[in-house]
Order: C-alpha cells, then structure tokens, then sequence
C-alpha cells in the first residue's frame, strides 16, 4: 500500500524503561522527529520533522488525524497523560506539556500550554499564546495572549476553516508515504515542475 515504507526505518524511535511507541502505520512520522517510550499515536496523523515527544516520565495518546507540526514539544510531569484527541491541529515550535487537547482543536505557532490545561473541544489558540497551568478551558474558545485570556467564541465559520486546513494533514501522510524520499537538489531549475493543487487560504480576522 505503501511503497515508500522502506525509507520509513525510522532511528529516532527509542524504547524507555520497557515502554515503546506503538504507532499506526496510515501515520507518518518524519525521521529527523523523536519518539520516546510510552507514546501511542492513532490514525492518519503526522509528526512533523523536529518534534519531540518524549513518553519517559508519563504517556502521551495521541488521537487519529492529529498532526503535531515542525519543532514541536510534548512532555510531562511524573505520572501524567498527556492527550491530543482526535483532529487535534497543534501548529509549528508549539509546546504541550502535561495538557489535554481537545477535538479539534487548533494550537498555534509557537503556543505553550501547561499542565493540568483542559483545552475543550473546538478551541482554538492563537499563535504566541501562554495557558497557565491548571486552566479548564470551555469548549468553542477562541484564546490569544501571554497570559492567554478568551476573547470570544469560535463561530462556525472559523471552526470549518480549521477543520479544513486539518483535513491537509490528514491527507498529508498517505501522500509522503506515496512520494516522499530523500533526493539530491537539482543544480539549476528545471524546464517544468509538477504542480500542487492544493486550495486553502489563511483566516482573515475581518471575516
């Protein structure tokens, strides 16, 4: 089905005191990414290259159609389970740390969330943001700020433009399964490129 498996001999998949990852084979995970112990990762996700996440002190679930982006943290205190539910969308260099994420939920670029975070289902984080330790977030919050505060709730337009760009990642790991393979750089530009059809724009926040 896949036919690029081979390249997917991942080496940054380690096993921790007797705990190892288990991972759906629909996902991909990027070889330059490190899975540690007690990590289990659901359907159709990816992991983006620079990730870590690192189930050595706790557990980290992570549900089908998640994607954890370029550079992202996830980790714990002793003890703790972190949880990404399904279709959680969590954006590039973001931290989550002994937090759960819930359904559909977007955390943008360069986030922290904390521990003993509940982020309710369909919320979204803006890009820069800080939740404190211990927040129980109702679901459909839009949050943005350092610390973060909720400023209004997510509509239905901005939740379908979320589950949208989610929909991307969800299809992105049967694609690199298909065509992704380390290559040399071209020396000059080719005659013709294939094309990306791909149609998806950024929120703009006078909508």
């Amino acid at each position: 089905m896949f036919p690029n498996r081979q390249n997917l001999n991942i080496k940054m998949i380690y096993e921790f005191e007797g705990y190892k990852p288990i991972i759906h084979e629909s996902s991909f995970i990027h070889p330059q990414s490190a899975v540690t112990g007690n990590v289990i990762i659901g359907k159709n996700c990816y992991i983006g290259p620079g990730a870590a996440l690192r189930g050595d002190w706790g557990k980290i679930v992570i549900e089908d159609g998640c994607n954890v982006q370029e550079s992202c943290t996830i980790h714990m205190f002793p003890g703790i389970t972190v949880l990404l539910k399904e279709g959680a969308h969590i954006g590039h260099g973001a931290i989550i740390h002994g937090a759960m994420i819930g359904r559909n939920c977007l955390v943008g670029m360069n986030s922290v969330v904390m521990d003993n975070v509940e982020l309710g289902d369909e919320s979204i984080v803006g890009a820069l943001s800080l939740i404190k330790e211990g927040e129980k977030i109702p679901r459909r919050s839009l949050l943005v700020g350092n610390p973060a505060r909720i400023i209004k709730e997510v509509t239905d337009e901005m939740i379908a433009w979320k589950t949208e760009g989610t929909k991307l990642y969800q299809a992105l790991p049967a694609q690199m399964h298909r065509s992704w393979k380390p290559a040399d750089p071209f020396n000059e530009a080719p005659a013709s490129t294939p094309g990306q059809n791909i149609s998806y724009k950024p929120w703009k926040s006078n909508q």
